[in-house]
């Protein structure tokens, strides 16, 4: 009897091990996947953070993906459109050029119009017009994108606007190309050209912002480059011997900042292509006040541009921004006459 019951035991045993067996490796696997969405949630939240989303808050989360899945649907379609020309596809000199001004928001112009499938822009600036011109135009065609015959090819060096030879140079390719010139405060744009090339290791830590821009005598040092550049009026007579201005686009560099997509429109009009670039292509970085664009078929799906855009800037003294502000005044006024456009500077 003693053995018939521990052999019920044994059977017992026996018959419940495999569900046992079964529910151990089930909470195994509850766990694994528990932990991973865990894991992921915590890399989505530390990297949508770092381009000024906050995860946690789930409408602002939920706001980011609507916006995202709208232009991905939007370009597709666009997409779709363009690769029937596939078979069509060459180099082609460019149709627009945007010329200048160095530190007024050239790169950040650039990387919006790629949004534009009907626009295609050159990678590295090509400098061609004021470098390696004696290489010629089939050198130049080389570095240009390819593009089909309904797609608009652009790039963008702005040391063009400040070289002399580069206005007779483009009207002897072009007379009838488009060029595109942004420009901000003159004092702004010198403090960021000071900024970015301290961080170049172009100055020592004893050189300052004003030892550069005022001489000891008090008066502006106009032949500084990060000064002279600024005088837009003077270098914009230079272009205007050779195109009209027509043929020249104005960007507000500081609404390009704080309302992108109005000055994109008219870039866009200017170009002569649809607008294609939507209110929910361009978001405001909340930690670095700049904007970030969200990329289709991304990962992660935005990208902002990298550290120099939108950092502090070199410290200035009220002495200082006074004398700059009063030297430019003039300039900007004829600036301002010559182009038809108004800036608050």
């Amino acid at each position: 009897m003693k053995i018939r019951t521990e052999w019920n035991r044994v059977l017992t045993i026996r018959n419940t091990f495999p569900a046992l067996l079964f529910m151990c490796l089930f909470l195994f696997i509850l766990q694994n996947y528990l932990d991973s969405n865990v894991s992921l949630f915590n890399r989505m939240e530390r990297d949508y953070s770092s381009k000024g989303f906050n995860v946690r808050y789930m409408s602002n989360f939920k706001e980011f993906e609507e916006k995202l899945s709208s232009q991905n649907n939007k370009n597709n379609n666009i997409e779709a459109n363009i690769t029937s020309h596939a078979n069509n596809f060459t180099r082609k000199l460019p149709n627009a050029i945007i010329i200048g001004v160095k530190k007024c928001g050239t790169r950040a112009l650039l990387e919006y119009l790629r949004l534009n499938p009907n626009i295609k822009a050159a990678g590295p600036e090509p400098h061609f017009f004021d470098r390696y011109y004696h290489l010629g135009l089939n050198w130049y065609r080389q570095k240009m994108p390819k593009t089909h015959d309904g797609q608009l090819t652009i790039e963008k060096t702005p040391r063009y606007f400040i070289t002399k030879e580069v206005p007779e140079r483009i009207y002897n390719m072009s007379k009838s190309i488009k060029l595109i010139l942004v420009v901000r405060n003159p004092v702004t744009r010198a403090i960021s050209d000071f900024t970015q090339a301290v961080s170049k290791g172009e100055y020592n830590s004893n050189v300052t912002f004003q030892s550069k821009a005022i001489r000891r005598n008090g008066t502006v040092n106009m032949k500084w480059s990060a000064v002279n550049i600024g005088l837009y009026v003077n270098h914009l007579k230079r272009w205007l011997e050779y195109f009209s201005m027509e043929n020249i686009h104005i960007v507000d560099g500081e609404k390009l900042i704080t309302n992108p997509v109005q000055e994109l429109n008219a870039v866009q009009d200017f170009l002569e292509v649809p607008r294609e670039i939507s209110d929910n292509a361009i978001y405001m970085n909340a930690s670095r006040g700049f904007p970030c664009i969200l990329k289709q078929n991304n990962t992660p799906p935005f990208k902002c541009f990298r550290g120099s855009k939108g950092r502090h800037h070199s410290y200035a003294n009220s002495n200082t921004l006074t004398t700059l502000h009063q030297f430019y005044k003039p300039y900007n006024i004829k600036f301002y006459q010559m182009v038809d456009k108004h800036f608050a500077w």
